[in-house]
């Protein structure tokens, strides 16, 4: 697929295109999320995925410095990457029914999911693909579009805590709370001031649900400016794909340059320790299901659910059972 390079992606703050970025190897190169990191380096021993990806507490953040269609930590390859998805499967599905398990038992852990990213950055498709692994009876799904005229008498975090995963469920936003400081800010639909008090107030409410015992992964779905606009062509290209298309999608897509530094502001200023941020690329969508899958993967690990014990006598339960 041919790129562009004068895109609002590609240029720098000077107006210089990307090529002017890369013309060289080596150094330059390697400042660039999702380089350098080729078979030799997946055959080593790897940090675990949350460290590669994750946006550090208070660090600036420039999203053009991150490779959309870069696999950092990922397989060698598109078959690699489904086979990795496949095996999975398994443990994914083991460690959601020791969750929910647990939870029988009074543990009130559950996982958070939180997807963000521009049109066409794939937050149904990971709701499709991912969350399909898992057992949907432990799943919340909640998709967040505009605001309805009863969220709008509420404070907005409002709608998101009644969303909410009940312990040992697994949760899933497509869009979420962070819309209010994303959406709100590139249409300037509250005053500024409210604005920047609302970066606090996430951080708050975030870690008292992690506090509660809320496992919070929030993954910044970063997908190309050229990416999107061939995602947005294929469904003009195809009929039964007209429903999932909007004039709007055009003119969103002419702010951005907006939507870009309104995304650094939020990954900037609300990742925490307690609930950090994470980047995937998200132009291969092979390997946008390998990573979210995989970060879910180390989070349940982490989380090590365990199966409740009964409160009966075993022996004596079977022995009646038998002489029925």
């Amino acid at each position: 697929m041919a790129r562009k390079r004068s895109t609002p992606e590609a240029e720098d703050e000077n107006g210089t295109g990307a090529g002017a970025k890369e013309k060289g190897k080596g150094k330059g190169n390697k400042e660039k999320r999702g380089h350098g990191r080729g078979d030799d380096a997946r055959a080593r021993s790897v940090p675990p995925l949350r460290e590669v990806l994750r946006v550090p507490a208070g660090e600036r953040l420039d999203l053009r410095r991150f490779d959309p269609s870069g696999t950092p930590g990922g397989p060698a390859g598109k078959a690699a990457g489904r086979e990795a998805i496949a095996r999975m499967g398994e443990p994914l599905a083991s460690l959601q029914e020791r969750l929910y398990a647990a939870s029988t038992a009074g543990d009130r852990r559950r996982v958070l999911l939180v997807l963000q990213g521009m049109d066409t950055s794939g937050k149904g498709g990971t709701v499709k693909h991912v969350i399909g692994q898992f057992n949907p009876s432990g799943c919340r799904i909640r998709s967040f579009k505009a605001p309805t005229p009863e969220e709008q008498n509420h404070p907005f975090l409002w709608r998101i805590m009644k969303a909410l995963p009940q312990p040992g469920e697994i949760g899933i936003f497509d869009r979420s709370h962070y819309e209010d400081v994303l959406i709100a800010r590139v249409h300037e639909l509250v005053p500024r001031s409210r604005l920047g008090r609302r970066y606090a107030q996430i951080n708050r409410f975030e870690q008292s649900l992690v506090e509660d015992g809320v496992t919070v992964v929030k993954v910044f779905l970063h997908l190309g400016y050229e990416e999107q606009r061939e995602r947005l062509l294929a469904r003009l290209d195809d009929p039964d794909k007209h429903w999932k298309f909007s004039r709007d999608d055009i003119e969103e897509r002419l702010l951005w340059r907006e939507y870009r530094h309104a995304y650094e502001l939020a990954l900037e200023r609300c990742s925490t320790d307690a609930a950090p941020w994470f980047v995937v690329p998200a132009d291969r969508k092979w390997y946008r299901d390998w990573a979210i899958s995989t970060l879910l993967l180390e989070h349940l690990e982490g989380l090590a659910p365990r199966y409740p014990k009964g409160d009966f006598d075993v022996d004596e339960c079977r022995k009646r059972l038998l002489a029925t």
